[in-house]
């Protein structure tokens, strides 16, 4: 394809991903959480402290103003405190984040921290006008990684807990060669295609196949081969 000449526009990715590079050249590839896995996570929290404080102000109760007084203060401290002091002390997940297999990390991939976790939190008020988590329901449809606003401002995100990685196997190809040198970031982007290719739909396949595929010259109907073959011999292998 000439350079100058308009290339098609590509379809929205199929799959949801947010890659990360460490200070050490490592891609973590992180898979954000939803709108509906969030709000049951959430839920759970909710009940539970709802539960806590049921509980405390039944026993409180019984000594009068004094009870009432510490009943406000205990309501404060479950209301504020509650999510900062699971997700900092206990890797970023709360009672129901853990259930549903979420935890809360800093956008490059690092723990949650105090003034990040106070601040999305603190910033709840915000996402829950003008009735009902509007604008923080509004926030995570329209954000890529899922981000209600308190996650924006404070540079979090709600993930999927990590899986232990198992050894990738690439698919049966014949190792062969690219046809010109591969740039680092091209050298990943194929063996990432090979590792992944498994699990991703049958469309997505196809859409970075082709994506692949054209500038390596490679005929569309033997995209995933041909790249099959040249990650093979990225690695050294002969097939």
């Amino acid at each position: 394809m000439p350079p100058n000449s308009s290339a098609p526009s590509q379809p929205s990715p199929l799959d949801t991903r947010h890659r990360v590079e460490t200070p050490e050249g490592i891609d973590l590839h992180l898979r954000p959480a939803g709108l509906l896995p969030r709000a049951l996570a959430f839920a759970i929290d909710l009940g539970i402290r709802g539960v806590i404080l049921g509980i405390a102000a039944l026993g409180l109760a019984l000594l009068g103003k004094l009870g009432m007084g510490l009943i406000s203060i205990l309501v404060f401290l479950v209301t504020w405190w509650y999510m900062v002091l699971f997700e900092v002390l206990n890797q970023g997940r709360s009672p129901g984040k853990q259930l549903l297999g979420l935890r809360v990390i800093h956008d490059d991939g690092t723990p949650v921290g105090w003034a990040a976790s106070l601040t999305r939190n603190l910033l709840r008020f915000v996402d829950l006008m003008p009735f009902g988590y509007m604008l923080g329901i509004l926030s995570c449809l329209n954000h890529r990684a899922f981000k209600r606003l308190g996650d924006i401002a404070a540079g979090t995100l709600v993930v999927y807990r990590d899986i232990p990685p198992v050894p990738a196997e690439l698919p049966e190809a014949v190792a062969r060669q690219a046809p010109f040198p591969l740039s680092l970031e091209e050298q990943r982007a194929l063996l990432g295609f090979a590792e992944r290719g498994g699990q991703l739909p049958t469309a997505r396949r196809a859409e970075l196949a082709g994506l692949l595929a054209e500038p390596l010259q490679v005929p569309q109907n033997q995209a995933e081969d041909c790249l099959n073959g040249i990650a093979h011999g990225l690695l050294g292998e002969s097939k």
